[in-house]
C-alpha cells in the first residue's frame, strides 16, 4: 500500500532548506527504498510555513528510508534552520485518482 509521508514546519530560510535537499536527491534516487514522490506546499496565509509530502511505494519502504543515516543527517541539519517544527504525520493511501 503506498505511504505518504507529510512534514510540517516553519522557517524563515526555505532557500537553504530546498540547496540542501537538491543536494541529496539523487543519493535518495539512487537508494531502491527512497521516496518516489515529494510535493512542497507553502502555506499562502502563512508564508514561512510550509508542508513537504513524501510518497513511498510502502510503509516499511518509508521506515527504511527513516531510518538511513543520511535521511537522519538531514532531518537534522533542516530542523536546526526551523523556527517551528518540524512536526510529522503519517498515511496510508487508500485512493489516488489522477484528473489530468
Amino acid at each position: 500500500m503506498t505511504f505518504v509521508q507529510i512534514i510540517e514546519f516553519e522557517t524563515d530560510r526555505m532557500g537553504e532548506i530546498r540547496e540542501m535537499a537538491k543536494q541529496v536527491e539523487q543519493r535518495f534516487a539512487d537508494r531502491g527504498d527512497g521516496p518516489t514522490h515529494r510535493l512542497i506546499l507553502q502555506d499562502r496565509n502563512t508564508p514561512d510555513r510550509y508542508f513537504v509530502v513524501m510518497e513511498f511505494n510502502s510503509y516499511e519502504e518509508a521506515m527504511r528510508n527513516s531510518s538511513a543515516p543520511e535521511t537522519g543527517e538531514f532531518a537534522e541539519r533542516m530542523a536546526s534552520m526551523c523556527t517551528r517544527g518540524p512536526s510529522f504525520i503519517d498515511c496510508d493511501v487508500l485512493d489516488s485518482t489522477e484528473f489530468k
